[in-house]
């Protein structure tokens, strides 16, 4: 199963200065407890935004048309997401366990390039609008995708901002 998994505001944005534009500490859990045994899927400067490299626990793959194959510590290389999806399909073993999932991390143009091949949404939905943002995820049609996950969350001493995890599924 290819998901896609973001944080995005409002107003679609996800990004500033190649950085998360929010910080919501139940946001970080669930994306580590869904993506934790399974394999990543991002591009180079998603993979360049993570504070220590390679996340731990998954299979790290990134989408670079210009990097050797080993370019990365700790992951993959592919030049295009076709390919790196590919490659995933033969899955991950983690802990005795194996897995086929694949989770889409970013950037916006890995987000555009998956989202016709998505089988899955897995969202946060922050509802503000950042004053900044320099990268957008692209438009939902929700004629395409049928909500199946609805967690509503109010503010409280370490969340800053109302949020909601939400997933959708392809129809």
């Amino acid at each position: 199963m290819i998901s896609i998994i973001v944080a995005i505001a409002e107003n679609g944005a996800i990004g500033l200065r190649n950085k998360l534009i929010y910080w919501l500490p139940n946001d970080l859990k669930r994306f580590k407890a869904l993506t934790t045994g399974n394999t990543i899927v991002m591009g180079r400067k998603t993979f360049k935004s993570l504070p220590k490299g390679a996340l731990p626990n998954r299979r790290n793959i990134v989408i670079s048309r210009s990097a050797a194959k080993d370019a990365f510590q700790g992951a993959e290389c592919y030049p295009t997401l076709e390919e790196a999806l590919e490659a995933a399909r033969s899955g991950y073993d983690y802990e005795g366990r194996h897995s086929e999932d694949v989770y889409v991390i970013g950037g916006a143009s890995v987000y555009e390039q998956a989202l016709p091949m998505a089988d899955r949404l897995c969202l946060t939905q922050i509802h503000d609008t950042p004053k900044e943002a320099d990268t957008f995820f692209p438009k939902i049609d929700a004629e395409q995708w049928k909500e199946t996950v609805r967690e509503d969350h109010d503010k409280d001493e370490k969340h800053e901002y109302r949020y909601s995890f939400v997933d959708l599924v392809r129809k």
